[in-house]
């Protein structure tokens, strides 16, 4: 039980060192992550959707 709480007080002062994001850099680098994520996606969805045309044509050919 003594290292269970001693353990806890050793994160709660571990804690106290983090320094923690702002509100609006939280913010920003969301929205940074959603684009960046968005513009993958609509890439790797396009080159699938292309890749998939080019072998429908060579193997109906």
């Amino acid at each position: 039980m003594k290292a269970i709480i001693n353990y806890l007080q050793e994160v709660r002062v571990e804690l106290k060192k983090v320094v923690w994001p702002k509100r609006e850099q939280v913010v920003k680098l969301t929205v940074i992550i959603f684009i960046i994520s968005t513009l993958v996606a609509v890439y790797m969805g396009g080159l699938d959707f292309g890749l998939t045309k080019l072998l429908e044509t060579l193997i109906l050919k």
